[in-house]
């Protein structure tokens, strides 16, 4: 199953698609990086963000969403637009489509006893997409275990 990790960061959704098959990890080429909300946007622009990241996993053919979770509050929290973001891709309506938030606690947890097996820099992917990766790295880990 690929799955999509994403991470928000101000008005943008980084994204990065992974595939576990047999036990082998690949990257499917993506032609999108990130969908990005404008500043002052409307409802309508939140609508369009929605129905652009769902066209985007189903051309992909995506199963799973894995979103890295942001604090809501203290010095590293997320902003509203984020969540505003957050809120659009989880409710895209898509039942094949499965959506989970990853917890820092858990990426960090999952990566200490599964290191990744690559180097970042040997994947080809941009720096800004490491995040997103690597939650897609760590969903992918734990989808596999509940299979």
């Amino acid at each position: 199953m690929i799955i999509c990790g994403v991470e928000l960061t101000g008005s943008d959704a980084v994204v990065c698609l992974l595939n576990m098959d047999r036990g082998q990890f690949n990257l499917p080429d993506c032609k999108v990086r990130k969908l990005s909300l404008p500043k002052n946007h409307s409802r309508e622009d939140l609508l369009k963000f929605q129905a652009a990241f769902a066209d985007l996993m189903a051309e992909y053919g995506v199963g799973g969403i894995a979103i890295k979770e942001r604090m809501q509050k203290g010095k590293f929290a997320g902003g509203a637009v984020s969540f505003k973001m957050e809120a659009a891709i989880q409710l895209i309506d898509n039942d094949e489509l499965s959506v989970s938030l990853v917890p820092p606690a858990q990426i960090k947890s999952t990566l200490a006893s599964n290191p990744l097996p690559v180097d970042f820099a040997e994947t080809g992917l941009k720096a800004f997409q490491e995040a997103a990766f690597i939650t897609a790295y760590v969903a992918q880990l734990n989808s596999s275990k509940g299979a």
